[in-house]
């Protein structure tokens, strides 16, 4: 992020299309319902995305998950100063406007 007076300018990150999944990725997967297939949409085409730190990329998009639908933000975290970049952490929120710029 580069900040210019009282202006927050968001870097947007690369698209990452080989990874890794952390333990701790794959259990918060497990535990919030979250499959592979939706980490790699987001991943390979996300809607909106920001450097945290050098280092870690935070991925997000808007989906339709659930029975009855529901339009969630699942959003992915993921250090990307190693090859390949690993996911360290997802969730999905239904605060969409909290997190979206």
């Amino acid at each position: 992020m580069i900040q210019t007076g009282d202006q927050r300018w968001q870097m947007p990150c690369r698209a990452v299309l080989n990874y890794v999944l952390t333990d701790h990725a794959r259990l918060e997967m497990q535990r919030r319902g979250i499959t592979e297939a939706n980490i790699a949409t987001v991943l390979t085409a996300p809607e909106q995305s920001e450097e945290i730190r050098p280092g870690r990329c935070a991925y997000q998009s808007k989906m339709t998950l659930d029975d009855p639908s529901r339009v969630y933000l699942l959003r992915v975290f993921v250090d990307t100063d190693r090859e390949p970049p690993e996911v360290v952490t997802v969730y999905r929120t239904s605060k969409v406007l909290k997190y979206w710029r």
